[in-house]
């Protein structure tokens, strides 16, 4: 029944109002929830992925209440609740602003925003007060809720691990000033670091004026002479232009420990201050026992000793298997977070930072806990990159259980991540340098993919072995 119904559908609570573009913003939000076998789908946007303890216990209850009790995250470090009864976006709204989780109903969709996930843990330039600046900007414009769900914003703390995610309006912090970055173009401009929030607004208010004629959704849409000149009028309005090629690579935190207990710069209460079923899992290999003879993880034993933790440390970050979170890892992970640093930061990269400060043995108790959990803690793990659309059942688009076949694959950690798609919308994959596994009517479609460009592909039929073997031998690509 709910796979015939529309893709997007209004909640009770929604703002309404005409659609922007032709066939309107399909983006799920809280307020527009997405139809899927499984049960309707609510995205909730967490703006830097920072959240706070409350706000992380919030999300669960939301899950618990109105969905199947498991959350996912997403390439954008937001969270998606699975298995919701199709009329429950009033109550799902209300839970959610009561949060602190729904600032404004107008904007709901438009507060997407990727951070540096270690920002300020590891010695790096703190970014908390620019994101929750910045996100009260956009919920204060009346123009910035015309932007559509897919449209993007990224604070990078200078390392580039965001700025190579491909966002449509990048800040990337530069000494006591931002160098901002239009679209996909290596061109920057400098602004100094207390403008840089408002120039991100105001160049995300002059892509919608530039977008009217051609109804793009984002800036990389925009037609070749269009977004010259709205990078040009952009740049007169702020500062020096630089030549500053993107990362062609996002790099993810690593699984462990981050920083040392004195390069520690807080953001705990940060979450506060940004207010002004699906395919089954449950039979793949443990995220940290040993997928294949040849490629044991990285958790202790006799013959695989565990890597040694720092004497003390800013952070600790854990990847998530295909990025789903059953209700006992999320309350481990929030419990966590309300004994250390007090907040969570998801990561676009479907892993989540966990800010301290620890001790020694506090970091060590704490990475063994979440181990045990089916969390990953180590880079070794053969889970490590590897990601995965919702695939069958939960997707009626989906030609396969690809999160079964992603597990069954399972083998060396690889130099490249892998995402495996259902189809050909890919929805859910990473931005940069990776390989793409599509599920066709002919078996699977594997290719190397840097940004924009896509190398031809390889096609393996129904040969389990072959397919693990042909993606293993794709992710081991050399520079």
């Amino acid at each position: 029944m709910l796979a015939a119904m529309p893709d997007s559908a209004p909640s009770p609570l929604s703002a309404g109002g005409p659609a922007l573009r032709d066939g309107g913003d399909a983006c799920p939000g809280t307020l527009r929830l997405h139809r899927a076998d499984d049960g309707a789908l609510a995205r909730v946007r967490v703006p830097g992925g920072v959240l706070s303890a409350d706000r992380a216990e919030a999300l669960l209850a939301a899950a618990g209440r109105f969905g199947d009790g498991e959350l996912h995250l997403t390439s954008r470090g937001n969270v998606q609740l699975r298995g919701l009864g199709a009329e429950c976006g009033g109550g799902l709204a209300e839970l959610l602003a009561d949060a602190g989780l729904l600032p404004s109903a107008a904007h709901e969709r438009a507060r997407n925003i990727v951070a540096s996930p270690l920002a300020g843990l590891d010695g790096s330039p703190a970014l908390g007060g620019r994101l929750a600046e910045l996100d009260a900007l956009v919920c204060a414009s009346a123009a910035a809720a015309a932007l559509s769900g897919r449209f993007l914003f990224a604070l990078d703390d200078g390392r580039g691990d965001v700025d190579a995610l491909g966002a449509d309006v990048t800040l990337i912090a530069d000494g006591d000033a931002f160098l901002l970055r239009i679209g996909p173009g290596d061109e920057v401009f400098r602004v100094p670091a207390a403008e840089g929030p408002r120039a991100a607004l105001r160049a995300a208010e002059a892509f919608l004026r530039a977008a009217r004629d051609s109804g793009a959704w984002r800036v990389k849409d925009l037609p070749g002479p269009v977004r010259s000149e709205l990078v040009r009028a952009v740049g007169a309005a702020a500062g020096p232009a630089a030549h500053r090629p993107r990362p062609r690579t996002a790099k993810a935190p690593e699984p462990g420990t981050h920083g040392s207990g004195d390069t520690l710069e807080t953001t705990r209460g940060s979450g506060d201050a940004l207010e002004a079923r699906h395919g089954s899992t449950d039979a793949l290999p443990d995220a940290h026992g040993p997928a294949t003879p040849h490629a044991p993880a990285n958790t202790g034993g006799p013959d695989n000793p565990p890597l040694e933790p720092p004497a003390s440390a800013s952070a600790l970050t854990v990847d998530v298997p295909l990025g789903r979170l059953t209700p006992a890892q999320w309350r481990l992970l929030t419990a966590t977070a309300r004994r250390y640093g007090g907040e969570l930061r998801l990561t676009p990269w479907r892993g989540i930072v966990v800010p301290g400060p620890f001790a020694g043995a506090e970091a060590a108790d704490a990475l063994s806990a979440l181990a045990a959990a089916g969390l990953i803690t180590s880079p070794d793990s053969p889970w490590t990159g590897v990601g995965a659309c919702i695939g069958r059942p939960g997707c009626a688009k989906s030609l396969a259980d690809v999160r079964a076949e992603a597990g069954a694959a399972l083998g060396p950690t690889g130099r490249l991540p892998v995402y495996w798609s259902g189809c050909e919308r890919r929805c859910g994959h990473p931005h940069g340098e990776w390989i793409d596994v599509v599920a066709t009517p002919d078996g699977h479609r594997i290719s190397y993919v840097r940004g924009e460009r896509r190398e031809p592909p390889t096609t393996v039929r129904d040969d389990p072995a072959a397919l693990a073997a042909a993606v293993a031998a794709a992710r081991a690509r050399a520079l």
